[in-house]
């Protein structure tokens, strides 16, 4: 979907059309969930801190989030991929992979079928959807994003290599802005540069990702579209007006994260054995600790208590924070997806 916060509240608000609209906090500590093409001319990305949007784009408008109502657009959407297709793997609330190799309905063509696609989401929604066609999951991944918004961009078999060499390095999906500039400093500014390296070379330069470098630039991905793709992590999240230093407020709302938490686990019957403490400081620094057990966390105090643990335990380095996050992943649905043997031992994590 194509800014779809955004665009969501530009279609329920007339007078927001038109206009560069942001949504999330407008405050010192907000930060930009969605913004549209009218902000976006002037720098404004999501995630980027509302201040630093409000700095580029004087005239930016914020709007408060309504998950509800995207998730209700989101549903209608789905629903009509589901018509063509059993095979679709959500990425999120407006982005999904569809194998189409088999279509339920509609023309044995997957640039057809996109089409379609797009024309019947408009129609019932009133928001326009960009797409990518082509043989594997990176390629549709980039192709998505080259016509935005409101287009649609093929690359065939034939075509591959030849996309593949002139692509820039920072547009293949999965390198970020600190590799893209590593690499530009290996020399390698688009794939054609990329495709120099063998695999053992990249893999003494970046690891075990060196392989999927390798493989990607050459345009090999194997993955099949999982329509049941499991959740690797349950987790919340806040970013708070003003700092916090105090262990008795950081616990405060710690307890009150780990209760989105365990509700979330509860309500989806997936319990973890891993608890993470997030805290972003003052100076944006991040740290992360983490706590994992032979048994699943299934008391909301033990969970507690956990982040409790993690958070005095490491006092030292989390003085102050503007951020907390808690999550709990080695999820129980993760772990029978792949066929691991659970322990069920009952102690409790503070035992």
């Amino acid at each position: 979907m194509d800014a779809f916060f955004a665009s969501v509240e530009q279609r329920d608000h007339p007078e927001l059309r038109g206009k560069p609209v942001a949504v999330g906090g407008a405050g010192l500590r907000g930060v930009v969930a969605s913004a549209s093409y009218e902000a976006r001319q002037f720098g404004v990305r999501s995630a980027m801190p509302s201040v630093t949007a409000r700095r580029l784009c004087p005239n930016l408008v914020f709007v408060k989030s309504r998950f509800d109502v995207y998730g209700d657009v989101s549903r209608q959407i789905r629903e009509i991929f589901h018509e063509y297709t059993d095979l679709v793997e959500p990425l999120s609330l407006d982005e999904a992979y569809l194998d189409v190799t088999e279509p339920r309905r509609g023309p044995r063509s997957a640039t057809l079928i996109a089409e379609e696609i797009r024309r019947r989401i408009f129609e019932a929604t009133g928001l326009t959807a960009s797409a990518g066609v082509s043989f594997n999951k990176f390629l549709a991944k980039i192709a998505s994003d080259i016509n935005k918004p409101n287009g649609i961009k093929v690359i065939t078999p034939e075509e591959a290599e030849a996309f593949l060499d002139e692509l820039p390095i920072q547009s293949f999906h999965g390198i970020g802005k600190v590799t893209a500039e590593k690499m530009r400093r290996m020399g390698i500014f688009n794939g054609a540069g990329l495709k120099q390296f063998s695999e053992l070379e990249l893999v003494q330069r970046f690891g075990k990702v060196g392989r999927h470098y390798y493989r990607i630039v050459r345009a090999e991905d194997l993955r099949e579209v999982n329509p049941n793709r499991i959740r690797k992590s349950i987790g919340a999240e806040r970013t708070y007006q003003e700092d916090i230093s105090s262990a008795a407020e950081m616990k405060e709302k710690l307890a009150y994260l780990a209760e989105i938490v365990f509700r979330y686990m509860e309500k989806s019957d997936n319990y973890g054995r891993t608890v993470t403490l997030k805290a972003k400081m003052p100076d944006f620094r991040l740290i992360t600790r983490s706590r994992s057990f032979s048994a699943e966390v299934r008391r909301l105090e033990d969970l507690i208590a956990v982040a409790y643990e993690l958070l005095e335990e490491n006092r030292a380095d989390i003085s102050s924070v503007r951020l907390l996050g808690l999550s709990v992943s080695n999820l129980s649905k993760e772990h029978v997806a792949e066929g691991i043997q659970l322990e069920f031992d009952f102690e409790s994590p503070n035992e």
